[in-house]
């Protein structure tokens, strides 16, 4: 079960990062595609194999249109509830090494919640939830917890710092991050994830560097994690890290540990580099021959 964060992306490819300031850059066709962290998340997992549900609030819109159609057509089960704000967007920046800059638009209002009717059967029935961190998906924590589900979240570029990402850092069982947000600080940032919340496992992914676990009986130090060889040219990072949560949970479900489900999620986030935009899901023929 995926909580939150759907949209859509408008990728727009350019010579270099950052942009020249100018007034008017020429660029290649510019794409928009349904895509952001829950609905990348959502449709992985599928691809995978896992049934998958997905609860979140979009607009009456055009965009979110594009979200509902994509999502079918990638056989996610989504509840959708209408947010006035409308469906969120997100204009990236990618290079052609595939390094993206993301321009988020989140548009939910602070007073934003999901009924407890519209969530809590689906909560019941859930193996497991992942929590995107909009607001809104904070406040089912509770719930979560009385029901002894265990949840993961991705904290993205959290700087260890920023108030928004902290609960989601404290109250999520497994808590992916990127390595880029916190820097130099990224080992001890972790470390207190694991000593002030109940995270049994927390993954800093590092892109082409590989990514890092650190467990609560495997000491102190993150576990380097390889990242994998892409089969393919990379083309853009859009969605790999998405990829990675799905890899990474596909193994978990499959039963394997933790460090077993790391590499499966190198692999998934490699094979997610080399199409455009969030659209190249592994399968689990393609994912399995990896495993350790």
């Amino acid at each position: 079960m995926v909580i939150g964060g759907s949209g859509v992306d408008t990728v727009v490819r350019v010579d270099s990062l950052p942009v020249p300031l100018a007034d008017s850059v020429g660029v290649g066709p510019i794409r928009e595609s349904p895509g952001h962290t829950g609905g990348n998340v959502a449709l992985g997992c599928r691809a995978l194999g896992l049934n998958v549900t997905l609860l979140d609030y979009i607009g009456d819109d055009w965009p979110g249109r594009q979200v509902r159609e994509r999502l079918a057509a990638g056989g996610v089960d989504f509840e959708a509830l209408i947010s006035p704000a409308g469906t969120r967007r997100a204009v990236n920046l990618v290079d052609p090494a595939g390094r993206r800059m993301s321009f988020y638009d989140a548009r939910d209002p602070g007073e934003l919640r999901m009924p407890r009717e519209v969530y809590l059967p689906h909560l019941r029935r859930a193996r497991h939830v992942h929590l995107s961190i909009v607001n809104f998906a904070r406040f089912l924590y509770d719930d979560i917890e009385e029901l002894g589900v265990p949840v993961s979240t991705d904290l993205h570029d959290w700087d260890g710092l920023a108030d928004h990402h902290r609960e989601f850092a404290l109250r999520s069982d497994v808590v992916f991050l990127s390595a880029a947000g916190a820097g130099e600080r990224i080992a001890s940032v972790m470390r207190e994830i694991l000593r002030d919340g109940r995270a049994r496992a927390v993954v800093a992914m590092a892109g082409a560097g590989g990514s890092y676990l650190l467990t609560r009986d495997g000491g102190s130090t993150p576990r380097p994690i390889p990242a994998a060889v892409p089969p393919a040219r990379v083309v853009d990072s859009n969605g790999a890290g998405d990829a990675y949560v799905c890899g990474f949970l596909y193994g978990r479900l499959s039963g394997r540990d933790l460090e077993e489900s790391a590499r499966l999620g190198a692999v998934a986030g490699a094979h997610a580099c080399t199409s455009e935009g969030s659209s190249s899901l592994i399968s689990p023929a393609d994912l399995v021959p990896h495993q350790v």
